[in-house]
Parts: C-alpha cells; sequence; structure tokens
C-alpha cells in the first residue's frame, strides 16, 4: 500500500533543506541535500504514521510517496 503526502521544501540560508508537511502533523526534517531531506522525511512520516498506529510496527510493504 502507498501513502501520498504533500511535502514542502525550501533552502535556507545555511544552505540546508528543510521539509514539513501539512498532511503530517509533527513532519519537520532538515537535511545537506534534497535527495538526504526527501529521505529523511520519508523515514519520519513513517515513524510518525507508526505512532499514530496508522501503520503496523513491521509493516514492511507500506510506502510512502510525496507529491
Amino acid at each position: 500500500m502507498y501513502y501520498t503526502i504533500s511535502l514542502h521544501i525550501e533552502k535556507l540560508p545555511e544552505g540546508f533543506y528543510l521539509a514539513t508537511s501539512d498532511d503530517v502533523q509533527g513532519l519537520v526534517v532538515q537535511g545537506r541535500t534534497i535527495d538526504e531531506t526527501l529521505m529523511i522525511a520519508q523515514d519520519v512520516a513513517f515513524q510518525i504514521f507508526q505512532l499514530q498506529e496508522k501503520l503496523p510496527l513491521s509493516s514492511s510493504n507500506e510506502k510512502i510517496v510525496f507529491a
């Protein structure tokens, strides 16, 4: 199963990238590159969904994609 969420990425003056999402409350991540930021955001979104019990703790078939 796939979960599609919107992600807002902005470049910070320090050179890092900040990602937030209106779809996942509490999702705020920072990375050195856009790719790194996306990977971190996917991992954090997955963990947030697990904590909110939207995903089982051992859900290896679940995927999160960004719109």
